[in-house]
C-alpha cells in the first residue's frame, strides 16, 4: 500500500486503519463460516459457494475521495468511503442469496446501515446483486471500533456477468460502444432467466426428495 497518497500527520495511522478494516473482514468471514456450517448441520446443505474479500487500495480510495470533492485524509477516508472493506458472497440460487442476507441482518452485533437490492431493481447496465452496508464492532486493546463493511451477495451467474462487464469497462476505459452495452444488457437478462430456471429446477428436485421420504 502506498501511504504517500494519503495526507496524515501520523505515518502509523494508515497501518492502524488497515489493521482495523482487515479485522472487520475477518469478523464477517468468521460469521459467514459459522452460518454456513450451521446451515449444513440443520439442512444438510451449504447456501454459500465461496467468499471473496478485499481492502480497497490507497490509490482507489484517493480517487474516490477526490471524485466526491473530499480532501485525501484518513478522517475523510473513514467517514466518506463506505467500501474500504468489501466482502462478496457467491451463492448457487437467489433463494440462498436472500437467506444469507436475512441471517446476516439478524446478527445482534451487526448494524445494517443500508440495503440495495439490484436483483429486484437492476441497474440500467443490467447489473444484478444484493448489497448491504453494515457496521461490525472490532474489539481493540483500549477501545471498540465500529467499522463499515460493504457486503455484496450474488449468484454464480451474476458474478460471472459482473466480472465480464468490469473487464470490458476497463478495456474501454468506461467508454463502452453502445452495441456492446446493449449486448451486455441482453446477457444480463439471459443470466437472470438462467437463475430463475435453475432455482425452479432445484425446488422441483427438493420436492421430489420430500415426496420419496413420505
Amino acid at each position: 500500500m502506498d501511504k504517500r497518497n494519503i495526507r496524515n500527520s501520523d505515518a502509523t495511522s494508515w497501518e492502524e486503519v488497515i489493521l482495523i478494516y482487515t479485522s472487520a473482514l475477518k469478523a464477517i468471514e468468521t460469521k459467514l463460516e459459522i452460518l454456513n456450517n450451521e446451515f449444513q448441520h440443520v439442512h444438510s446443505y451449504n447456501p454459500i459457494e465461496h467468499i471473496k474479500s478485499r481492502i480497497k487500495t490507497s490509490s482507489s480510495i484517493v480517487k474516490k475521495l477526490k471524485k466526491n470533492g473530499h480532501e485525501a485524509t484518513i478522517e475523510n477516508m473513514v467517514e466518506h468511503v463506505n467500501d474500504i472493506a468489501g466482502v462478496r458472497i457467491i451463492c448457487s440460487f437467489t433463494s440462498d442469496l436472500y437467506a444469507v442476507a436475512e441471517m446476516l441482518a439478524s446478527q445482534s452485533d451487526l448494524e445494517v446501515i443500508s440495503v440495495k437490492d439490484y436483483i429486484k431493481s437492476p441497474k440500467p447496465s443490467g447489473y444484478r446483486s444484493f448489497h448491504m452496508l453494515v457496521r461490525v464492532p472490532i474489539y481493540l486493546s483500549n477501545r471498540i471500533e465500529s467499522v463499515k463493511v460493504e457486503i455484496q451477495i450474488r449468484t454464480v451467474a451474476m458474478d460471472f456477468w459482473a466480472s465480464l462487464e468490469h473487464k470490458i469497462n476497463y478495456k474501454f476505459e468506461g467508454n463502452v460502444p453502445e452495441h456492446v452495452r446493449n449486448e451486455l444488457i441482453e446477457c444480463a437478462d439471459k443470466s437472470a432467466e438462467l437463475d430463475a430456471m435453475m432455482l425452479s429446477l432445484n425446488e422441483e428436485v427438493n420436492q421430489i426428495k420430500v415426496e420419496k421420504q413420505e
